[in-house]
C-alpha cells in the first residue's frame, strides 16, 4: 500500500427502433404513415464499477496478482485479479502449496508525487499464521510497498525498490495503514539504498512503470507468503499524492 489496464472490463450500448404504421381506415384514404425518431443510444457502461467518482487504483481488475514474467506467473494457487468488495477488493491468501508474492498496479511516473498511502484490512480465523514460502520457521511480512521502473528487466540493480523501512511483520489480524513518503530511504532489488543513491531513486520514479505491495520473509521481501488457514486481505483505500 489500484486506469485501466492489464485486462480491464467495459463495453456496452444500446439503441432504438420505430413504431408500425397505424392500420388504414376505410373507405377513407389511409393516413400518411409517421416513423417516429429513433432515441439517442444510451452511454455504454465504463470499465471497473462504472462510477467516476471511483478511483481506478480501487477497481480490483486494475490490479494484477504475480509477478508475471515471461508467461509465468509466480505467485501460485491465487488468482489472477483481485475481486471487488463492498469497502474496495480483496484476495484470499493461498494455504501450503501456494504463496502471493506481488500485487502490482500499471501507474506510471511518479514524477511530482510525494507518497503512498493505503489503509487496508487482514481478515483470519483465529490461529492462522502467514509463513514465508521458503521458510516456514519464520513468519511471513508484508504489505512491502513497491516501485518498478517501465520495462524493467527483474534483473538490474535500481529497476525495482521497496519500502523496507515500513514492512509490517508479522502478518496479523486487524485493520492498518501505510503511509509511506517516496523520499524515504527506499532499497533497490540488490544492494542499493535511495539515501546513498538519490540520483537512481529519483531515475526510477520519474521513469516508473507500476507500483503496489508485495510479501515475502526469509529470503526476500517478494518472494512470497501462505497462509496456515482461512485468511484474507482488503485494501478499502489506496492513495498516489
Amino acid at each position: 500500500m489500484l486506469a485501466l489496464a492489464l485486462s480491464s472490463c467495459g463495453g456496452g450500448g444500446g439503441g432504438g427502433g420505430s413504431a408500425p404504421a397505424p392500420a388504414p381506415v376505410t373507405p377513407a384514404p389511409a393516413p400518411p404513415v409517421v416513423i417516429p425518431p429513433a432515441p439517442s443510444p444510451s452511454p455504454a457502461p465504463g470499465t471497473g464499477t462504472g462510477d467516476p467518482m471511483v478511483s481506478p487504483l480501487m477497481v480490483a481488475s486494475n490490479w494484477e496478482i504475480g509477478p508475471v514474467i515471461g508467461g509465468q506467473n509466480y505467485s501460485a494457487g491465487v488468482p489472477l485479479r483481485p475481486v471487488q468488495t463492498n469497502d474496495g477488493w480483496a484476495f484470499d491468501f493461498p494455504i501450503a502449496g501456494g504463496h502471493v508474492n506481488y500485487i502490482t498496479y500499471p501507474y506510471g511516473s511518479l514524477a511530482g508525487k510525494s507518497r503512498i498511502v493505503m489503509r487496508y484490512r487482514i481478515e483470519a480465523d483465529p490461529g492462522v499464521k502467514f509463513l514465508p514460502k521458503c521458510c516456514a520457521e519464520l513468519l511471513g511480512q508484508g504489505p512491502t510497498m513497491y516501485i518498478q521502473m517501465a520495462n524493467d528487466d527483474w534483473q538490474r540493480e535500481g529497476g525495482r525498490w521497496f519500502a523496507t523501512f515500513n514492512s509490517p511483520w508479522p502478518i496479523v489480524a486487524g485493520d492498518f495503514e501505510v503511509n509511506i513518503p517516496l523520499d524515504s530511504n527506499w532499497t533497490s532489488v540488490y544492494t542499493w539504498a535511495a539515501n546513498d543513491h538519490s540520483a537512481e531513486f529519483a531515475q526510477a520514479k520519474a521513469g516508473a512503470g507500476r507500483i503496489g505491495f508485495t510479501f515475502g520473509g526469509g529470503d526476500g521481501y517478494g518472494h512470497g507468503v501462505y497462509a496456515t488457514g482461512r485468511a484474507r486481505m482488503v485494501v478499502t483505500s489506496f492513495v498516489v499524492e
